[in-house]
């Protein structure tokens, strides 16, 4: 007669500290965009502290009909354009003072400035007051300097030789440093790297101590991870503009070409070259004119464009790269 085999307890495949875990929940967070005159905005709460955000429900349908459903009711703002930004997963963050593993799942958004709320807490900040090394357009910003000297304290405290190469590596090619060429695109890696040296405000919270964050113009904190978010969000568009038509979702029916200029330049943290800027936009055959004109102050009448729709039907857009000044 064969033994029958032992029972098995369903929990008892389960580390010890399982049973320990702090609780899982999920945030639905967007970082919805504008740009007015020159300045690349940023739809925010709590004056300027958090993106707008909020669990996810089982009544939410989607996690878009979520997102959309929470900027709304917070904000007052009906969202345009929206995309699918990235999952983040972090352990340990603080709320309420309760250690909690939240599920961020992000989206960013493309829309026009409008007054959003009548509270006072809601509102449009300006992206470069998060992130002002970011902000090239008047050549290299002086913030970059004693950012630099304080990285390179950095690096020469490391433990080993080895270890010391690999940070002044990673300094020169994501700041530019020493010669290297400057990527715009390389925003969430730059806060990154700040964030590990201890040089932003985030990181105190995190434990961080002795550092001079308080003493650098390393920007304005923002309440949990969602600076780290907001650097995505502005790594992505920073991207997208590149090879997609998405900088007329921030512009409104007839503009000119001096706006759809000064736009991508607001995006992109840099200058490009007026003449190569314009052949590239008539050579993709992007917008038309409207037939109308703006009376421009201090100058002569400027023709009005709008973006030609169709073309998002007649082709997928060929990647091109900005024609930036040098």
């Amino acid at each position: 007669m064969r033994t029958p085999p032992p029972r098995i307890d369903p929990s008892a495949d389960l580390a010890p500290e399982s049973h320990f875990l702090p609780p899982l929940s999920a945030e639905l967070i967007a970082v919805i965009v504008a740009v007015t005159g020159d300045s690349p905005r940023i739809l925010t709460l709590d004056r300027g502290l958090t993106l707008p955000s909020g669990p996810l429900e089982t009544g939410h349908r989607s996690l878009q009909a979520g997102v959309r459903s929470w900027v709304e009711r917070k904000t007052h703002h009906a969202l345009g354009h929206i995309e699918q930004l990235y999952t983040f997963a972090d352990q340990d963050r603080l709320e309420d003072s309760e250690p909690k593993q939240v599920i961020s799942v992000s989206y960013l958004g493309l829309t026009l400035e409008a007054t959003a709320s009548g509270d006072p807490g809601v509102g449009w900040q300006g992206w470069y007051r998060y992130f002002p090394w970011e902000d090239h357009r008047l050549g290299r910003p002086l913030v970059l300097d004693p950012i630099l000297d304080t990285l390179d304290t950095w690096v020469h405290r490391a433990a080993s030789v080895e270890i010391r190469r690999a940070r002044m590596s990673r300094v020169r090619h994501t700041f530019g440093a020493k010669g290297e060429p400057w990527n715009e695109e390389w925003v969430l890696q730059r806060y990154e790297l700040l964030y590990e040296a201890g040089l932003v405000e985030e990181s105190r919270r995190r434990g961080y101590r002795n550092h001079p964050a308080g003493r650098l113009a390393t920007g304005e904190g923002m309440q949990h991870d969602h600076r780290r978010i907001l650097a995505t969000g502005i790594a992505r568009l920073r991207a997208k503009i590149k090879y997609r038509p998405v900088v007329f979702e921030l512009l409104p029916e007839s503009f000119t070409y001096l706006r759809l200029q000064k736009a991508v330049e607001a995006l992109a943290g840099r200058r490009v070259h007026k003449q190569n800027f314009r052949r590239l936009i008539a050579f993709q055959n992007l917008v038309e004119p409207t037939g109308g004109i703006e009376n421009q102050t201090g100058g002569r009448p400027a023709c009005l464009y709008r973006f030609r729709r169709a073309v998002l039907q007649e082709r997928m857009m060929v990647g091109s790269k900005l024609p930036l000044a040098k």
